[in-house]
């Protein structure tokens, strides 16, 4: 089983970007701690800044994997793009989000991927990746 984890702008700062909202662990450090406890499972990472590459990479993974993570990080509540790019494609995707985007900022409410996501898990902290993990590795 392989299973695409792909997060949008921002996520490369993980560690460093404001800890007390998204704490003080870099996802690559993360990473190595997922393939740990999931080792029946093909773990791939992608990460951009850029949403045009975002959805080149769903749209790639979408075909190829068994399941998508995506963190749309800001584009969540911009893109119309990406949620349509999920929307196109065959693998399941459960969406991500490190903090609570309901208890911030009203924009960040609304999601362009949520209606076309096999699910959302957000507020979590990191662990929403792992959770996100079993539920894929049970059902896709």
């Amino acid at each position: 089983m392989t299973i695409a984890i792909i997060n949008g702008p921002n996520l490369n700062l993980l560690g460093k970007r404001e800890p007390a909202v998204y704490g003080a662990v870099s996802f690559d450090d993360f990473l190595m701690t997922l393939r740990e406890r999931f080792s029946n499972v093909t773990l791939t990472y992608y990460q951009s800044n850029v949403e045009g590459e975002l959805i080149n990479e769903i749209q790639r993974a979408g075909f190829a994997c068994d399941g998508i993570i995506l963190n749309p990080g800001g584009y969540t509540h911009t893109s119309v793009a990406i949620g349509d790019a999920v929307a196109a494609i065959k693998a399941p995707v459960i969406e991500v989000h490190i903090s609570n985007v309901h208890a911030r900022e009203e924009f960040r409410r609304h999601s362009y991927v949520s209606p076309k996501a096999a699910g959302t898990i957000c507020g979590l902290g990191l662990e929403g990746y792992a959770l996100a993990l079993q539920w894929l590795t049970r059902t896709a």
